[in-house]
């Protein structure tokens, strides 16, 4: 491990121990009405503290970002180069002071890339663009077989940590357009990775994502249909009118914030509209495209995919789904190590495989299983 890494994790956290100690005997404090200072005091203290660690728990998501960073080197340095670069997307969509002296700046963010080691720069490579998921997550070591099962087969990848990503700080965090100019950050690395490197076949791109970054993926191919030959969706956030109905308020809180929506989706139904795929399906152009959802899917719930199969259908395009029945996983059924899981993968990469034809396809389970797990 790069050891200025190692002091930087150190230093975090030592920080974060010492306010931690503080707050709390400073709390012990007040719970004993001690003679030293008044009560009152006290709780002013311990409230300006609480206002200086109102950034603690995105001090910690840097803490973990910096050491799964070093973890990517150790799950798949052994077949791909690893890096991880500063671009930039469109500024934010909504400032909260236009008049500000840097309003209207890019969103700058970090991408990762991965390059398989053997890869000959004289010929073309095909190019897969994996936005991660979640609300306010992260991409991390949690794909790494899916990255060793797509560089195995020749793929080059770019993995955009995009506006609202977690462990790059509040600022960051804060800049969150779910559904709205973050799907821009990930076409920006797409462009990147082919206006800089030139064994990419810009011919050959596809995108995949799950959860959220099959959003992500979906509203790639609405908005930008010409710009990729094959596309998946799995377990896709779909329609968030219907997602703010099924979930609990602590869900929707993160919608509603002042530094992103603002309002929830009963007050502004439309912006929660214009965030989802499935209010966005005329703009589809038929990019081959195969969609998987699971019936006990405990976050996006069928009825999400459901009604996007049929919204699509609507428009009369062309594509590929499967709804699959109660298999064990739920949300992140087809993403596990189990043998069901790579089946699913498989079915996954042939169809990108059609499509973006890599040197090394997956031709059985086995070469899967060998690529992503060595034995």
């Amino acid at each position: 491990m790069n050891l200025a890494v190692v002091k930087t994790i150190y230093t975090l956290f030592m920080k974060t121990m010492k306010r931690l100690k503080l707050i709390f005997f400073l709390t012990i404090l007040v719970s004993v009405n001690t003679s030293a200072q008044s009560v009152t005091e006290i709780k002013e203290e311990i409230e300006q503290l609480q206002r200086y660690n109102d950034g603690l728990d995105h001090k910690i998501d840097v803490l973990e970002k910096l050491i799964d960073d070093v973890l990517w080197y150790n799950k798949v340095g052994d077949i791909a180069h690893v890096d991880k670069l500063y671009i930039y997307g469109p500024p934010k969509w909504k400032e909260a002071n236009p008049a500000a002296k840097d309003a209207g700046n890019p969103v700058k963010f970090w991408t990762y890339v991965f390059i398989p080691l053997n890869v000959d720069i004289s010929k073309k490579y095909p190019l897969i663009v994996l936005p991660h998921g979640g609300v306010h997550a992260d991409f991390t070591t949690y794909y790494a077989h899916i990255v060793r099962e797509l560089v195995s087969q020749g793929y080059i990848i770019v993995a955009p940590e995009y506006r609202g990503s977690t462990g790059y700080g509040k600022s960051h965090y804060e800049k969150i357009d779910y559904g709205g100019l973050e799907t821009e950050d990930v076409y920006s690395s797409r462009n990147y990775m082919i206006e800089n490197y030139d064994f990419i076949d810009k011919n050959r791109v596809g995108i995949i994502g799950w959860s959220h970054g099959g959003l992500i993926s979906l509203m790639n191919i609405f908005d930008h249909p010409s710009d990729y030959q094959v596309a998946f969706a799995g377990v896709p956030v779909s329609d968030l009118i219907a997602r703010m109905g099924y979930h609990n308020q602590s869900y929707r809180d993160l919608f509603e914030a002042d530094y992103h929506i603002g309002k929830n989706a009963n007050d502004n139904v439309q912006e929660y509209r214009r965030r989802s795929p499935v209010w966005n399906t005329h703009k589809y152009r038929g990019t081959p495209l195969l969609i998987h959802t699971n019936t006990n899917d405990e976050d996006v719930n069928v009825l999400e995919v459901e009604h996007l199969i049929k919204s699509l259908k609507a428009e009369g395009k062309p594509f590929d789904y499967e709804i699959f029945e109660a298999v064990p996983g739920g949300h992140s059924f087809d993403r596990m190590a189990t043998k069901t899981a790579k089946e699913i993968r498989l079915k996954i990469y042939n169809h990108l495989a059609k499509y973006l034809k890599p040197e090394k396809p997956f031709k059985s389970i086995k070469e899967l299983q060998k690529a992503a797990y060595k034995f």
